[in-house]
């Protein structure tokens, strides 16, 4: 465990120092192509960093942040666009470029403390949430399958509601920078594109719809008309989101890809495209289509489904429960250790 965080301390120093390069490029080079060659080697250097981590803990954000969120960021920023440009008001500070860069980050005022408190309700009711499923992964072979994929789909969502809260908070306590929340309440989406655009992993959504959806819907609109426009644009997003998703994977697991995940994510825009023909369809005939009653579980038993049968099935090949739950374990012992050792010296 001592090997892997100083690993893990190395690559963010390292990740520090490159976009400290690329903070100075932003100020010495247009955008354009030739701020974009300059940046290419950091982008380069991104996808090759997280590979020195073999954790889940330490590495599953880390590809995350570096891997996706920094580098499409970087892409935005070298055309001068996105949250990286000197274009916005104030431009970001050295230290505020490289929380923006890695994480998802927005820009506020600093909370209040009733917000504060409610961030500490949060938490309790989220690990309470994970306690909670606890007993029920211990006796998992005397679970239904199909009940252990719907409870791995909640304890995905659970899992990543905390890291980005942890983080979130870590950033705003450190620089006065919070972090976009990554969730709204996924669990009341009425519809798919509700639940991609509005309420699930809001920043990378915000993320793919300026570096793919806007750039193909532009391209769409000259092409094929205005009406048909979006089509292609979901199409896309969803596609390059699976890709993603397929190559974090790869990092997680250190195994090729199958390509469930990609099959996952071409079928929601599939079905994302249906649904937005039928509502422009609908819209004269059942201008308030369906009731929120029905609407709601069936968007989000849809998800969960889909997600049982092809997102949780790789999760689990790469044995992220097992190896997290591992993990956990060690580093609760390497603290232990280190205790011990300091209460020895002193």
């Amino acid at each position: 465990m001592e090997g892997e965080i100083r690993n893990f301390i190395t690559v963010w120093i390292s990740s520090f120092a490159l976009l400290s390069y690329c903070f100075v490029m932003g100020k010495i080079i247009p955008k354009g192509f030739s701020r974009l060659l300059a940046i290419l080697p950091v982008i380069y250097l991104f996808l090759v960093l997280p590979l020195n981590l073999n954790s889940i803990l330490l590495g599953t954000p880390s590809t995350f942040f570096l891997v996706w969120l920094a580098n499409f960021k970087l892409l935005l920023f070298a055309f001068g666009k996105g949250p990286l440009s000197s274009n916005n008001n104030p431009p970001p500070s050295l230290l505020s470029f490289f929380a923006i860069a890695c994480f998802p980050i927005k820009i506020k005022q600093k909370t209040t403390k009733n917000g504060n408190k409610s961030h500490v309700v949060n938490y309790a009711l989220e690990f309470l949430l994970l306690a909670a499923f606890v007993p029920v992964y211990l006796n998992k072979e005397n679970v239904h399958s199909n009940i252990m994929f719907f409870l791995y789909c909640f304890y995905l969502y659970i899992i990543m509601e905390i890291m980005f809260s942890v983080v979130r908070d870590l950033v705003w306590s450190l620089i006065g920078l919070e972090l976009e929340p990554q969730f709204n309440k996924p669990f009341l989406s009425t519809s798919l594109q509700d639940f991609w655009g509005r309420r699930w992993n809001l920043m990378v959504s915000d993320i793919l719809r300026q570096t793919v959806y806007n750039p193909v819907l532009s391209i769409s609109r000259s092409q094929i008309g205005t009406k048909w426009a979006p089509i292609p644009a979901i199409f896309s997003t969803f596609v390059v989101s699976g890709l993603m998703h397929e190559l974090l994977f790869c990092y997680f697991g250190r195994e090729l890809p199958r390509w469930y995940l990609t099959w996952f994510f071409v079928l929601h825009g599939v079905c994302m495209v249906v649904e937005l023909v039928v509502k422009d369809a609908l819209k004269g005939k059942w201008p308030q289509g369906l009731p929120w009653f029905l609407s709601a579980p069936l968007a989000v038993a849809f998800v969960a489904v889909t997600g049982s049968w092809l997102f949780i099935p790789e999760l689990l090949r790469c044995q992220f429960d097992v190896r997290a739950r591992q993990e956990l374990a060690l580093f609760m012992e390497f603290v232990k250790q280190n205790i011990r050792t300091s209460s020895a010296g002193t």
